[in-house]
C-alpha cells in the first residue's frame, strides 16, 4: 500500500474514534448514581463475602490502608525492599536454592546488611494493569488488517494470564484498566467466577476515550488515591479510596502491565512516573502491544505525531524505551508481543520469573537527603567468597529515592 492510500484509511479510523469521544464511558453501564450522603471507602473482597460472595477472604495483609497522597511522587520508608531473580547469563536458567549469605546489596558502592530475606515460595499479589483505549484498539486492528477486534490485542494476554497463572487459594490478582484514567474492574482476588467476569466484562464492551494516560494509571495502582469504584463491585459511591500496591507488606508483588507504552497528557511526567517505580520496590513486568502495528506500518508513520494526534516514529520510540526502563529500573522484564503465537511463552516467562524473586530488604538508617540512590545485588552462587556476577544475571531494581529532610512532617 503505499503512502497516499494509507492516509484515506487513517483519515477514516480517526473520524470513527473523534465520533466516538462523544459516547459516554462504559463503564457507567453497571454504576448507580453517586449518594448525596458521604461516600463509603471501597469494599474490599472480604467485605463483599459478607454479603453473600462465596470467594476466598482476603488476607489481613491485603486489607486496605490509608492512601497515599495523590500529589506526592515519593514514599518514605525505613526500609528498602529489593526483589531479585537470578539466572544464568548464557542459559538463561533460573537459579533457585540460594540463601541469604549467597546475597550482597550495596547502595553507592557500601555494602549493606540485609534485615529481611525470604526464598520464593511465597504466593504472588499482582496487580495487572490493561490499556483499554480507543488508540489500542485502532492499533490492534490495523496489526491483525482487520481480521479481528482490536481490543484482543490487550484482551487475549489479560485472559491467559488470569485464567492460567493465578493460582488460589494463596495468589491474588488486581485488575485496572485505563484509557484517560484507571478504572479498577476487580479488587484483590483470586475467585474464578470474578475473574471471568472481568474477561467478559472486556470483550462485551469498547473502550470509551482515545487517551492512554500510561503515568496516572502506574501511580493510580503503587501509591493509591481516589478514583472510580470497582466496576464489579457495583458500588453506590461513584468514587472510592484506594491504597497502592506498594503499601501491601509480607507479600511477593508485582505489576504485570499489558500497554504500548504511548502516554497522552498523563497529570504526571514521565520523570514523575520513574521516581514512583523506582520508589515502590514492585517489579514490573510488561507486556508490549502494537508491535505488529508498528512493523507494519511504521516506516510510512511521519517523524512527529501528525495534528489529529497519531503517533509518529519519534513516540514510538520513546513508548519503546519507556517500557525498557521501566522494567529494568524495577528489576522486572519487558517482552514486546508481535504475534499471538508468542504468548504463552512469554507469559510462562513471566510466571517463572514472578516465582523466583528472592525478596530481600535493609535499613538504610536516617538517610534523608531526598537524592536518588544507586543499587546494586551480587550473588555468590557457590559459596566460594567470590560473587559471580560475570557469569550470572541478577534482575532486580536499579534505585531507591530517600525521603526529603521535612518529609515526615
Amino acid at each position: 500500500m503505499r503512502l497516499n492510500r494509507l492516509y484515506p484509511l487513517f483519515s477514516f479510523a480517526l473520524s470513527l474514534l473523534l465520533i466516538g469521544l462523544s459516547v459516554s464511558p462504559v463503564w457507567t453501564q453497571s454504576r448507580r448514581q453517586p449518594p448525596t450522603s458521604n461516600e463509603k471507602k471501597n469494599k474490599r473482597p472480604s467485605e463483599t463475602q459478607k454479603q453473600g460472595d462465596q470467594q476466598d477472604p482476603l488476607p489481613p495483609d491485603l486489607a486496605p490502608t490509608k492512601p497515599q497522597d495523590i500529589e506526592k511522587v515519593t514514599i518514605s520508608t525505613q526500609i528498602v525492599n529489593v526483589d531479585a531473580v537470578v539466572y544464568h547469563k548464557k542459559s538463561g536458567q533460573i537459579v533457585t536454592n540460594l540463601k541469604k549469605p549467597n546475597f550482597a546489596i550495596f547502595a553507592d558502592g557500601s555494602q549493606q546488611t540485609i534485615t529481611n530475606f525470604s526464598t520464593p515460595e511465597a504466593p504472588i499479589t499482582v496487580a495487572m494493569v490493561v490499556e483499554y483505549s480507543k488508540w489500542s484498539e485502532m492499533f490492534g486492528l490495523y496489526g491483525s488488517r482487520g481480521y479481528e477486534p482490536g481490543t484482543y490485542e490487550v484482551i487475549r494476554p489479560t485472559a491467559m494470564f488470569l485464567s492460567q497463572f493465578i493460582k488460589p487459594p494463596d495468589d491474588y490478582v488486581s485488575v485496572i484498566a485505563f484509557d484517560i484514567r484507571p478504572t479498577p474492574l476487580t479488587d484483590f482476588t483470586n475467585d474464578p467466577s470474578r475473574l471471568q467476569a472481568v474477561i467478559s466484562l472486556l470483550l462485551r464492551n469498547t473502550p470509551a476515550f482515545r487517551e492512554t494516560n500510561l503515568f496516572d494509571a502506574l501511580k493510580f495502582v503503587l501509591v493509591g488515591g481516589r478514583g472510580d469504584s470497582v466496576v464489579l463491585e457495583e458500588s453506590k459511591s461513584e468514587k472510592s479510596d484506594y491504597a497502592g500496591l506498594a503499601s501491601v507488606q509480607g507479600r511477593r508483588r508485582a505489576v504485570v502491565l499489558v500497554a504500548s507504552g504511548i502516554d497522552t497528557f498523563s497529570k504526571i511526567n514521565y520523570g514523575d512516573a520513574r521516581k514512583v517505580l523506582q520508589n515502590s520496590g514492585v517489579p514490573v513486568y510488561i507486556i508490549g502491544t502494537a508491535n505488529l502495528f508498528k512493523k507494519i506500518y511504521g516506516d510510512r508513520l511521519p517523524a512527529t505525531d501528525d495534528m489529529f494526534g497519531m503517533p509518529g516514529r519519534m513516540s514510538w520510540l520513546q513508548a519503546d524505551n519507556t517500557l525498557q526502563t521501566f522494567a529494568k529500573e524495577t528489576g522486572g522484564a519487558y517482552f514486546p508481543v508481535t504475534f499471538e503465537g508468542e504468548l504463552p511463552k512469554v507469559l510462562g516467562n513471566i510466571n517463572a520469573l514472578l516465582r523466583s524473586q528472592y525478596s530481600l530488604a535493609f535499613n538504610p538508617g536516617d538517610v534523608r537527603d531526598g537524592k536518588q540512590h544507586k543499587l546494586e545485588v551480587k550473588v555468590d552462587v557457590d559459596g566460594d567468597g567470590t560473587y559471580d556476577n560475570k557469569e550470572y544475571e541478577v534482575q532486580a531494581r536499579k534505585y531507591y529515592n530517600a525521603p526529603k529532610p521535612d518529609s515526615s512532617k
